[in-house]
């Protein structure tokens, strides 16, 4: 349960906002909310808010091209992780350079969390989660360090891999079928609302990242309960009018 409660908060973090706050600007958010979602953003690992919206952005702008950084044309391992293993290809940084990313620093927040991000990792990716078992009920540090922080950080870097492999290559496309993007059942499962991935890099401005009703999405509730709390405010959406319109004109007709 511990570990779990970390997955959820790692991800948190990724999907609520180093994705839909800073890297879409989607909706905006109060500061202790950008407080917790930066400090959620420092367990899960995955660069600091600033470098990843910043990939992020330009993965967008360039799908599936050589400047997307994770291409997933160049095939599934290297859109999972290979990506990683590799220097990027010149396009990612030259054509990145065109982008503009002064809103990032424009937040005290990111700005704090980049600067002291490696000891936030520190702290936040692996001794709370070994430190608080331990201390409260007793758990082995082995059981704690193992569980709570190793294989609780290798699921989510995988599950948040399989956005850009499998959310890429697998699924149908009911919005647009001119892009590689799919609707993956399972990611939307294990990324706790982000294999809506066709919907999303339709209507990428969507705070949601998929079609409204009632759709399996952990983070939309979280972002909707901030907005219920008063932390969250200006929810961007796509009408209703706009989407069936998209379906019908580009959709593959599966819904």
């Amino acid at each position: 349960l511990s570990a779990y409660f970390c997955f959820l908060l790692t991800a948190l973090g990724v999907t609520a906002g180093a994705h839909r706050l800073w890297s879409h600007r989607s909706y905006k958010a109060k500061l202790p909310l950008r407080i917790f979602l930066a400090a959620a953003n420092s367990m899960a690992f995955q660069n600091d808010i600033y470098e990843w919206s910043r990939d992020h952005r330009v993965h967008h702008k360039y799908s599936e091209t050589d400047a997307d950084p994770h291409n997933a044309r160049r095939g599934f391992f290297f859109s999972h992780i290979g990506w990683l293993f590799v220097r990027k290809h010149r396009d990612v940084i030259e054509k990145g350079r065109k982008l503009d990313f002064t809103d990032l620093l424009d937040d005290p927040v990111v700005r704090f969390q980049r600067k002291y991000y490696k000891s936030s990792v520190v702290l936040m990716c692996f001794v709370i989660p070994t430190f608080v078992p331990w201390y409260l009920w007793g758990e082995s540090l082995w059981n704690a360090y193992f569980l709570a922080s190793i294989l609780r950080y290798t699921i989510s870097l995988n599950v948040t891999w399989l956005v850009n492999s499998a959310a890429h290559m697998y699924g149908n496309r009911p919005y647009d079928k001119n892009i590689n993007p799919r609707q993956n059942t399972l990611v939307t499962l294990g990324a706790i609302g982000e294999g809506f991935h066709n919907y999303h890099h339709t209507f990428p401005f969507d705070y949601s990242a998929s079609e409204l009703g009632l759709k399996f999405n952990p983070t939309t509730w979280f972002i909707d309960f901030m907005f219920w709390l008063g932390l969250v405010t200006e929810r961007k959406q796509a009408p209703k009018e706009m989407i069936q319109a998209r379906k019908e004109r580009t959709g593959d007709g599966s819904a």
